[in-house]
């Protein structure tokens, strides 16, 4: 399988393109803008799926360790639960459907900001599909750390589940959205914030959104060592 991307909207296209012959002209009309263009195999430029990219990445970083010394090689970091790349703070796993292929979002500190990708689009997490439920602003997760991490030890509280390990807090929040953001069942309100935590399942249009929480670093986890006190 390759992909073409559109040239006025930079939507990629996914095809076979052993179905083809060598020198065989193609013409796609793009989903999103619906801009047709052509492409010529074997000249055109293609574009190998995600999946491809990575495995090509991982190979290449097997074959660079291998050529290591044993005191230089490095131990890349492993997947998490759901087979995604690792962030410090945790990743959103994209659901392959027929709109798009599987793609992992690493998240940042602070609100990141989920929804289409759209060329001009200023989002910090984008997901390139073409489900046109999906609003290119269409939900928010918020990642901050969770408080009990700088708190005084002799404070006596029992955490949500999953908090004391990880460090983090989860808070996701509607765009707002014209379909809706789901957790299960439940929309959220406009107003709502609620508290999610690793394996959640979000919804939002036809696109569903696993949560992958990460661990945050140590240096901002750990509390400030105390100063020693003066003596009178």
């Amino acid at each position: 399988m390759k992909r073409v991307k559109c040239p006025k909207c930079d939507n990629y296209i996914t095809f076979d393109e052993t179905k083809y012959t060598e020198g065989q002209s193609l013409v796609f009309q793009c989903p999103q803008c619906n801009r047709q263009f052509g492409i010529r195999i074997g000249v055109s430029t293609l574009h190998k799926t995600h999946k491809e990219e990575r495995l090509e990445a991982a190979k290449a970083a097997a074959k660079a360790a291998a050529s290591k010394s044993p005191e230089e090689t490095i131990t890349p970091p492993q997947e998490g639960a759901y087979g995604g790349g690792l962030s410090s703070y945790g990743s959103i796993i994209v659901v392959e459907n027929v709109f798009h292929y599987r793609q992992v979002l690493p998240l940042q500190l602070g609100d990141n900001v989920i929804g289409r990708y759209v060329r001009g689009t200023n989002i910090n997490t984008p997901i390139e599909t073409v489900d046109p439920s999906v609003d290119t602003t269409h939900c928010v997760i918020n990642v901050s750390l969770s408080p009990h991490q700088k708190s005084s030890p002799r404070q006596k509280f029992s955490p949500p589940r999953g908090e004391l390990e990880r460090g983090l807090i989860y808070t996701l929040r509607d765009g707002p959205s014209g379909t809706g953001t789901f957790v299960g069942n439940t929309i959220l309100r406009d107003q709502d914030r609620l508290r999610i935590e690793d394996g959640t399942i979000i919804t939002i249009g036809a696109t569903t959104l696993i949560l992958q929480a990460g661990d945050a670093p140590e240096e901002e986890t750990t509390a400030a060592p105390k100063r020693p006190r003066r003596r009178g």
